[in-house]
């Protein structure tokens, strides 16, 4: 019997979607970073190129004109293959199976990348996702403000107050907050990568719906609150804040990266 997901080389092809449904109003604002969505794992042996690829597309290595926010969901499917990813999540697995459905794919993949929720390609296609990212459609940026808080030890409070800058129909969309986590190295005994020491940036340690917001103007002022469980040993000089606003069919038209503060 045949796995329901594959481990993919170079050789794939990227499939493009329609623009999403916000429009802009007003006068031309700077453009909202294009985000881009790894769905990687450590147990997939052609993973590791596409997470140093996303660590140099996250730094700015490619010298692009526009500004990109990237995130690795590390899946949990892999780890019965004899490595067991720290950082996987069925949590991450659910939300490429949504991509998967929504893009009319056949099956689940590693290393897959998925640009604005409306193109994807294999994440070690580096001529492809940058394609991907020169073609998605321009969003006006947001204008948001962000505040932490530490209300205990193991919480991160974020509260995010400001205007969408695109204007949300009746269909409504969620404003997700993802939390990030850099630098991060695993010596990895098993599995696949058995012997290799490996990388990963911008890792998505916790993903929230801030709030829902339908019929809502470009200027409008939006506001809410999330609680984060933090981990162990966390170090908010590794970490960042991304926020972005996606619709129902998972397209992506808005966002803003937040650093935190080295002393939260």
């Amino acid at each position: 019997m045949g796995r329901f997901f594959t481990c993919l080389t170079r050789g794939g092809k990227t499939k493009d979607s329609s623009g999403g449904e916000a429009e802009e109003e007003g006068a031309v604002v700077a453009a909202s970073a294009v985000v881009v969505e790894l769905f990687s794992s450590q147990g997939c042996k052609t993973s590791p190129e596409a997470e140093l690829l996303m660590s140099r597309l996250g730094r700015g290595d490619f010298g692009l004109n526009r500004p990109v926010i990237v995130l690795a969901y590390h899946v949990d499917y892999w780890d019965h293959m004899g490595w067991k990813d720290p950082y996987g999540s069925s949590q991450w697995t659910v939300k490429q199976k949504a991509y998967v459905e929504a893009l009319k794919l056949d099956t689940l993949f590693t290393p897959q990348v998925v640009v604005q929720g409306q193109a994807h390609c294999l994440g070690n296609e580096e001529d492809a996702f940058l394609s991907a990212i020169g073609a998605a459609s321009p969003f006006p940026a947001p204008t948001l403000q962000a505040t932490f808080e530490r209300p205990s030890p193991d919480t991160l409070q974020v509260s995010i107050k400001g205007a969408l800058r695109t204007k949300v129909d009746s269909n409504g969309a969620n404003v997700m907050v993802a939390l990030y986590e850099n630098g991060l190295v695993t010596d990895c005994p098993k599995g696949e990568n058995k012997g290799r020491v490996l990388s990963n940036d911008f890792v998505v340690r916790r993903l929230e719906k801030l709030c829902f917001v339908k019929d809502f103007s470009a200027k409008k002022t939006m506001s809410g609150t999330v609680n984060l469980p933090l981990w162990d040993n966390f170090n908010s000089s590794k970490c960042g804040i991304a926020v972005f606003v996606q619709n129902n069919s998972y397209h992506i038209f808005g966002s803003q990266n937040f650093e935190l503060p080295n002393d939260l």
